[in-house]
């Protein structure tokens, strides 16, 4: 296949100073922050404790689930595991104890039973008027753990956005929780609608407390930490302000085509972290072109935010199950997100395409590219020559292979040539 005008490319890698919990050290750190909570003098004997678990893809979450089901067991409880998510695996029980499975979540492995429904109970209502809702199973129990990411959202910007709070309206009140408070957002502000029904559950709800966890730019547990129920709403705004410290970016303030390889539902409610794709309302990175080339087999065809990249493949349209991507934009209340963009035959017509719309035919070199695996795994990417200048004036970025070229081959799929 004739091959494009492109600019040289250059593989970088970035460098962060970060903390890191390694794997063998999970169980200690947790048995210690559990100690924090003096759960004897709460927990009794045979009483049942549900434990949440979300459809993000966090580092080494069924051993965390698995310390966390030991604790309990050690305190004479009997805890069990419930999917914790609003619309997401298509709005079904069977669909949401996949997206489980498929993180290793089972009850082989965590050691205690898991139990899904979509069934939710009317808890009360907030003092603004909305309901709140619980999943059936945790509403019955004595005692519910929240688990859950602290991290930056993809849509909105408040006091608290993806962690804890998030986890108790949207994951614990499953699918009619995510339509309720998603359309509640058409009217109040974020930080209005989690704090009055956290406030809600605080006082009619057995929590117990939860674990924050915290992932460094490399995407390792960078911290775990226990909080009682009182602490959540104050410590959590102090936690999302330091996960905005330790969130990876791309470290370049305008890109002419941003290449992302795949999307998917354990990288972000939006399939591709806004936050790096500057397509969050208010980001100062300026992403000209955005190319999504494929789903991710985890998402299941769940293609939430498609409608916010430029370009796409047929191959990746043909994996969309519109069924479940729209259900997860109607509880979402999100058209946009949903739409399907530019879907050419492959790389080749997108990227001929791309340096047209971009007005630098007469200078490729000047063309501006940043190609990355998916938006949480940024250590190691690669950009046009045009970048150097930048990369050489910052300390936390090394060139680690130059002269590399975009080819296509007989398919026209992009590959790296050296």
């Amino acid at each position: 296949m004739k091959n494009i005008e492109l600019p040289s490319m250059l593989r970088i890698r970035q460098s962060f100073d970060q903390p890191s919990i390694s794997k063998d050290l999970i169980p200690n750190v947790i048995h210690n922050e559990f100690q924090k909570l003096n759960l004897a003098n709460r927990v009794k004997q045979g009483e049942s404790v549900a434990i949440t678990a979300g459809s993000r893809g966090i580092c080494h979450i069924s051993l965390i689930l698995k310390c966390i089901v030991h604790e309990f067991k050690q305190l004479g409880a009997e805890p069990f595991i419930f999917p914790a998510m609003g619309s997401h695996g298509g709005g079904t029980r069977e669909g949401q104890l996949q997206i489980l499975t498929n993180y290793g979540i089972t009850e082989e492995i965590t050691g205690c039973p898991i139990k899904g429904t979509m069934d939710v109970d009317l808890i009360d209502y907030t003092s603004l008027g909305t309901p709140v809702y619980l999943d059936h199973y945790a509403a019955q129990a004595d005692h519910i753990f929240v688990v859950n990411r602290i991290k930056p959202h993809t849509k909105f910007t408040a006091t608290v956005e993806s962690g804890l709070m998030k986890m108790c309206l949207i994951g614990m009140g499953k699918r009619e929780g995510a339509r309720i408070y998603h359309r509640a957002a058409e009217h109040f502000s974020w930080d209005d609608i989690a704090f009055a029904v956290y406030d809600v559950l605080l006082n009619k709800v057995p929590v117990l407390g939860g674990l924050a966890i915290l992932q460094n730019a490399y995407e390792e547990i960078g911290l775990l930490k226990c909080l009682i129920p009182e602490q959540i709403p104050k410590q959590e705004p102090e936690l999302l302000k330091l996960a905005y410290q330790w969130m990876a970016r791309i470290p370049f303030p305008e890109i002419d085509l941003l290449v992302v390889d795949e999307m998917g539902k354990e990288f972000s409610g939006t399939g591709m972290d806004t936050n790096i794709t500057g397509r969050k309302e208010g980001s100062t990175m300026k992403v000209h072109r955005l190319y999504i080339r494929d789903l991710t087999e985890s998402t299941h065809g769940n293609a939430q935010g498609i409608g916010l990249a430029d370009f796409t493949s047929q191959k990746l349209l043909k994996k969309i199950d519109f069924k479940s991507t729209y259900l997860n934009s109607q509880t979402a209340y999100r058209t946009d997100t949903c739409k399907v963009p530019m879907a050419l035959n492959n790389d080749f017509e997108v990227l001929k395409i791309a340096t047209q719309m971009s007005g630098r035919n007469d200078d490729i070199s000047q063309f501006r590219l940043v190609w990355i695996k998916n938006t949480l795994e940024l250590e190691e990417f690669l950009v046009s020559e045009d970048y150097r200048s930048q990369i050489e004036q910052n300390s936390h970025l090394d060139i680690i292979e130059e002269g590399l070229h975009i080819v296509f081959d007989s398919e026209g799929t992009m590959q790296i040539k050296k």
